[in-house]
């Protein structure tokens, strides 16, 4: 019997291809958040880095806008649509470390309800292609031990390459398939056998620009990455963030078999050795290195990415292969039983309230600082203001203003960010003529950013706007005509970079 003829699979193809089609619905109808329009800003202009990540997200969005677009479903669409190869590569690992559909197709559908997968896809971040490199290494690994062929290392390779272009936290797949290798016993003639460092070449040669880059702009990107890893003092109240956070991105009964499951895979003798070793050696390098990162900074919830594809297959492990007594039996019934409902209804319930608020009586959340709710309205209102002032050039204080300006406001217009150039180093500059005369200054009143006046001998308050959702005011500008500059109009570029 083909694959595709047996109900498990089917239901798998379906419900893969509903969610990602309700993703690419609420991709469409869903404001961008300030950090996709900031990456959308890297997509016009390509580079081999940039100051806050490497380049593969803006290729990402590139890719999209060329087909839809610079709409906010252009900017997600090659996002959402990386579901359909990550699941591609889970369900295939999934079978050749277990081999059974039942487990590889629901891996599968656990994967896309995970609301990490869900949500990251939609919104376009370096953690969506960085989920989908990951789900090819955990594949790649797999073929290795499946098939014995050296050449799957250079796979391996690519596939930790393209991680790498993604987001510095592929290099924990470093030690992640160092330990594989150490720890089962077959696998170990491959240290001495050139195809692992061929592979590792690969993977260099593909992040070589990423290197290069760098080195070009003293080492900026790198500087502000790896420097999270400082110590200045230690506490608890991340740790309490972390636990409860990974438990809704990985959705509450995925979550719990995923725990399941990789207790039996550490535990028990479900499966191979290697399979068993590849999934906890992908899961708890990283994990073991952000729970200590949380006992002095905070551990952003999506840091977790490159683990998602293997807790998919703990997880349907869990569900599927181990023997649990009666107790833990009946609980991964249950999870399994109503993953799919729990996670869907987390989804909508989230795409609802972001863009409406009605769900917490339109009072103020966490999302409403990231969304971009009410800014195509209000980017009207200060293009409008502009137009009638005469201003050349409208002047932010945040990168995340700056992008969404940049986004809403008619495209040529010119928009520049005062402070923080060194995140608009691979950007065209301002030209001197744009910066002449009068200029629009957006002074968000947040963020401990310096008034106007203290840049400029003349300023006139030209407007007051505030942007909504629905009946709550999420933030208010005020918005200054300004002339006459004290200083350069652009704060410098540290000595070195320019």
């Amino acid at each position: 019997m083909r694959p595709l003829e047996t109900p498990a699979v089917r239901a798998a193809v379906i419900t893969v291809l509903a969610l990602v089609a309700l993703r690419l619905v609420c991709a469409a109808l869903t404001p961008l958040t300030f950090d996709e329009a900031y990456y959308w800003t890297w997509s016009k202009r390509l580079a081999g880095g940039y100051y806050d990540h490497p380049p593969m997200v803006a290729l990402v969005i590139r890719l999209g806008t060329m087909i839809a677009g610079d709409t906010e479903f252009g900017v997600r669409l090659i996002s959402v649509l990386l579901a359909l190869p990550m699941s591609f590569a889970v369900y295939r690992s999934a079978m050749l470390l277990f081999d059974d559909l039942r487990t590889a197709a629901t891996a599968t559908i656990f994967l896309n309800l995970m609301l990490m997968v869900a949500a990251g896809t939609m919104i376009v971040t370096p953690d969506a292609p960085l989920m989908t490199a990951s789900s090819f290494v955990l594949l790649c690994l797999a073929e290795v031990w499946a098939t014995g062929r050296g050449a799957w290392w250079l796979a391996t390779g690519v596939a930790v390459g393209a991680a790498l272009v993604s987001k510095y936290t592929a290099l924990f797949f470093g030690p992640a398939i160092l330990i594989w290798m150490l720890a089962v016993p077959e696998l170990r003639r491959w240290l001495r056998s050139p195809w692992p460092y061929l592979g590792g070449l690969v993977s260099l040669a593909i992040f070589a620009p990423v290197l290069v880059w760098n080195a070009d702009h003293h080492w900026v990107s790198f500087a502000k990455q790896f420097g999270r890893a400082r110590v200045d003092e230690f506490t608890l109240r991340y740790l309490a963030e972390l636990i409860p956070t990974q438990f809704v991105f990985a959705t509450p009964l995925v979550a719990v078999l995923a725990a399941m499951g990789l207790f039996a895979l550490a535990a028990r003798e479900e499966g191979t050795p290697a399979a068993r070793v590849l999934i906890n050696a992908t899961v708890w390098p990283l994990t073991v290195y952000f729970i200590w990162h949380s006992l002095h900074s905070r551990v952003e919830a999506n840091w977790f990415g490159p683990v998602y594809p293997a807790l998919a297959i703990a997880a349907a492990v869990a569900a599927h292969v181990t023997p649990w007594e009666p107790r833990a039996a009946r609980a991964a019934v249950f999870c399994r039983r109503f993953a799919a409902p729990v996670a869907i209804a987390m989804f909508v319930a989230l795409a609802v309230q972001v863009n409406t608020g009605v769900l917490s009586g339109y009072r103020r959340d966490a999302s409403v600082r990231s969304i971009g709710i009410g800014w195509r309205a209000l980017a009207a209102e200060i293009e409008a203001v502009r137009a009638a002032s005469g201003a050349r050039c409208v002047l932010a204080q945040s990168y995340g203003v700056t992008s969404w300006l940049q986004f809403y406001l008619p495209k040529g217009t010119c928009v520049a960010q005062r402070y923080e150039r060194i995140r608009w180093i691979n950007a065209p500059q301002p030209t001197a003529e744009q910066l002449a005369g009068k200029l629009l200054y957006v002074d968000e009143g947040s963020g401990g950013w310096p008034p106007a006046s203290a840049y400029f001998g003349h300023v006139e308050k030209a407007a007051s706007l505030v942007r909504k959702r629905g009946p709550l005011a999420v933030a208010t500008y005020e918005i200054d005509v300004v002339d006459a500059p004290k200083t350069a109009v652009l704060a410098p570029l540290p000595p070195e970079m320019r």
